[in-house]
């Protein structure tokens, strides 16, 4: 099964240097049950898609709680057994938790099968988008506006060779 671990480019770094990411449990993003309802697709890469961008919206979160952080949003794909990865059946349908998963244990960073980042070109609307998450969540529609901004900006693919270029 494919996961979306959403990070930051210093969670890479830790990351990288650790060799797996963690610690556990870890959250992540995958093609859930509520995720298939919701979408109302049966192609499998649209499913996948979505799930990244989903993880990308969590990795805005976690640059939102970091302001040292670059602003660009990291997202790295990885295959796990179909197991390991779990979904709340209590917020399946909660529309906030739309294919998230838990993952109970760290995952080697040999498992990762891709990384996707931003653009340095994305870097000044990711961060107006963290700036606004706050507004957002209450409501403002001209935050809202700046948030989805960033999702204007497709996230890029790297292989995961190129993980110590990124940190860089």
């Amino acid at each position: 099964m494919r996961v979306y671990v959403p990070l930051t480019l210093p969670g890479l770094a830790e990351a990288l240097k650790a060799g797996e990411l963690g610690p556990a449990p870890l959250d992540a993003y995958a093609v859930t049950p509520a995720l298939r309802e919701w979408y109302v697709s049966d192609d499998i890469e649209e499913l996948e898609y979505a799930a990244l961008n989903r993880a990308a919206a969590a990795s805005l979160r976690r640059l939102a709680g970091n302001p040292s952080a670059p602003r660009r949003r990291v997202v790295v794909a990885v295959d796990v057994a179909d197991g390991q990865a779990v979904a709340d059946p209590d917020r399946g349908l909660d529309q906030s938790a739309l294919g998230e998963v838990r993952i109970a244990s760290a995952i080697p960073l040999s498992k990762a099968a891709a990384v996707h980042v931003d653009g340095p070109d994305a870097e000044a609307d990711v961060s107006a988008a963290a700036a606004a998450l706050g507004a957002a969540d209450q409501g403002d529609d001209d935050a809202q506006f700046t948030v989805d901004g960033a999702e204007d900006h497709e996230l890029l693919w790297y292989a995961t060779q190129e993980i110590p270029n990124l940190i860089d």
